[in-house]
């Protein structure tokens, strides 16, 4: 029976936090080869999002095209990709006429979309029709039709593929949107504001499998095979509890089967919560130190640089989140107004962590008339 990959959401020479995750990547699509060739699949199927923008840096070329030419020389094995929404789709279509004589189909022009790459399987042949990116002018432009919402243009595009589909042959769409009522992440670019990029599941629900790309979280909507297989990598802290991989496809007589499979990071992107004391601790025993790391601190009393402090320990902590507190950038703390300490109290937390010892009952008394000192002086400028 035919079997393939279906992946997507790669984003290639992506940042966080300005840290490049070119190797984190480069790690997993390490496993994805691995996972083809112990599965024996007909294709490897990318549905978008190819790169993380629409002129990616050189390194991000160079990383994607070793990639590809290691894995369709080893394996000899077709890939299929469509252009996402983070991608330049002529760009990236670049020679693809020459390079589909060698395996590797481009699929990055809307006005091709009733044109299926045809894959001969051991079982039988395969089509594959591929809807790019895109929004309602470039389809009004394209067809000729009237169509206004991203929902009219993709349904557009879909009945094309529909119609050009070949009875008794089975069929997989490779779409790239966002359909109306799936889970979104912090990381994914919005298509459009107040929600009108959203696409209906309905018209699709004639295709055997059906490959989405652009949402980053692994899941169906309206039919089990109409499926988003995730991207590559954790992009943001909102997906740390999400299970990343991709989706081993298998077309049978009776319709297609799916098995998600585990993709397992270089450097996880994980949250973590106590005390600094506790965090500290906890990380100079942690055999993954070096993950991507949001803390989240319990601590209640102000405290001396605690990014630099796990940093010790945690060397990719990333980000802090404090319950009286917010960090903005580096360990530079903004009060919360609603918990405002005092000045007297701000200070005696910052000499108990400079010091190791607290405030004796004379320095307390000496702080707060230098306070007072300080108020009225500022109060006598007024």
């Amino acid at each position: 029976m035919p079997k393939f990959i279906h992946t997507s959401d790669w984003h290639i020479g992506r940042l966080f936090q300005n840290i490049s995750l070119l190797e984190d990547q480069l790690h997993v699509l390490k496993q994805v080869k691995k996972y083809a060739a112990e599965h024996q699949v007909d294709a490897l199927v990318i549905a978008g999002d190819i790169y993380d923008r629409s002129v990616p840096p050189a390194e991000a070329v160079d990383a994607l095209n070793a990639f590809l030419a290691e894995f369709m020389s080893d394996l000899s094995t077709p890939v299929i990709m469509i252009s996402g929404n983070h991608d330049s789709a002529k760009r990236l279509r670049f020679g693809a006429p020459f390079m589909s004589a060698s395996g590797l189909h481009i699929l990055g022009d809307i006005r091709n979309v009733s044109t299926p790459v045809v894959l001969e399987t051991a079982s039988g042949p395969v089509h594959f029709f591929g809807i790019p990116y895109h929004d309602p002018v470039e389809v009004r432009e394209a067809f000729d039709v009237e169509v206004k919402t991203y929902d009219e243009a993709h349904t557009h595009l879909v009945s094309l593929a529909e119609q050009a589909r070949s009875r008794g042959i089975p069929s997989v769409l490779i779409s790239h949107c966002f359909i109306d009522g799936a889970e979104e992440s912090d990381s994914e670019r919005r298509l459009s504001v107040g929600g009108a990029d959203r696409v209906s599941y309905q018209p699709m629900q004639a295709f055997d499998y059906v490959a989405l790309g652009h949402l980053h979280s692994p899941q169906y909507k309206g039919a089990e095979q109409i499926r988003y297989s995730g991207s590559l990598l954790k992009y943001s802290f909102s997906e740390h509890q999400q299970s990343k991989g991709v989706t081993l496809v298998e077309i049978t007589d009776q319709g297609a089967t799916w098995e998600h499979l585990p993709l397992i990071p270089k450097r996880n992107m994980r949250v973590i919560e106590g005390t600094l004391d506790q965090l500290i601790e906890q990380g100079r025993q942690d055999p993954h130190a070096d993950d991507y790391i949001l803390a989240r601190l319990t601590d209640k009393q102000d405290l001396l640089e605690p990014m630099a402090q796990l940093r010790q320990v945690y060397p990719n902590t990333l980000e802090l989140e404090r319950t009286q507190f917010s960090v903005s950038r580096g360990s530079q703390l903004v009060a919360d107004v609603s918990n405002r300490r005092s000045e007297d109290q701000v200070f005696k937390d910052f000499f108990s962590q400079v010091m190791g010892d607290e405030l004796t009952d004379a320095q307390s008394q000496l702080l707060l008339e230098v306070v007072e000192e300080a108020r009225a002086a500022m109060e006598g400028q007024e």
